[in-house]
């Protein structure tokens, strides 16, 4: 087994000082680090050169088309995905460098661990939140959505073991923050497919999801972390349907 894989590892950044070195350095095994940058005025690519990444700089494009850009700059046709905010452990690392050894697959997804409120979630929303993250770009993309994202393929899908971690939002407010621009990027997006809502989507939908991730996905296993991780979740589908009926009304001038 050689030292470094024969991969490209991708990821998109803007200002991640703060966590892209965790990021990077869980990358090592991969024989190319790429990162492209949207904009940064910190110390991110400062960070990203130590580790040896070549460094492609992209104005933003959405999330979708920025990490298809992302994966068109690699050298090899096998790459890893990953956001700044996340790293690989040890096993899913092993895990990955045992099916490249000998591929069966053309994608292969494995499970996200989400840290929030300073708790690693295991149960409701929070996990195992399937990632489709390693790929053969021959045949796998990445979809043009602007936001929630995901992998279009037409080859057949592995699972790994080992988790990918992600470190959400250093405090809450920050984590407010992103999920309030997601539902208005929702709510925009749905708009412009000339979707609707009603009344009933904004009571039952929030209701539902409580129930679902909560009660069956267990989320109350999580303590007050997970409480509040599902109860934001449940406002967020909330937001997302009111805004889009405030954007529907403005666009019919009511």
């Amino acid at each position: 087994m050689p030292s470094k894989l024969p991969i490209s590892a991708v990821v998109i950044s803007c200002n991640e000082e703060s966590r892209l070195a965790a990021c990077l350095e869980s990358l090592a095994f991969a024989d190319e680090i790429v990162v492209v940058d949207s904009g940064s005025t910190d110390r991110t690519l400062e960070i990203a050169l130590q580790y040896g990444a070549r460094i492609f700089r992209q104005e933003w494009l959405g999330f979708g088309r920025q990490k298809q850009f992302a994966v068109s700059c690699a050298k090899h046709d096998w790459v890893l995905c990953l956001d700044a905010d996340e790293r690989v452990s040890g096993e899913l690392r092993r895990s990955i460098e045992s099916a490249m050894r000998n591929p069966l697959f053309g994608a292969y997804r494995f499970p996200r661990c989400n840290r929030f409120m300073g708790r690693w979630l295991k149960h409701g929303e929070g996990y195992p939140d399937w990632s489709l993250r390693l790929f053969h770009r021959a045949h796998s993309r990445w979809s043009e959505d602007t936001i929630h994202e995901k992998v279009l393929l037409d080859s057949s899908l592995g699972t790994l073991r080992g988790d990918l971690l992600h470190e959400s939002e250093e405090s809450l407010a920050a984590y407010l923050d992103k999920q309030n621009r997601y539902t208005t990027l929702q709510a925009q997006t749905l708009h412009c497919e000339g979707r609707r809502a009603s009344i009933g989507q904004l009571l039952v939908s929030p209701l539902l999801r409580f129930v679902k991730f909560y009660l069956v996905r267990r989320g109350f296993l999580d303590g007050v972390p997970g409480l509040v991780h599902i109860l934001i979740g449940c406002f967020n589908s909330f937001a997302k349907y009111a805004k889009l009926i405030e954007l529907n009304r403005k666009s019919r001038g009511a």
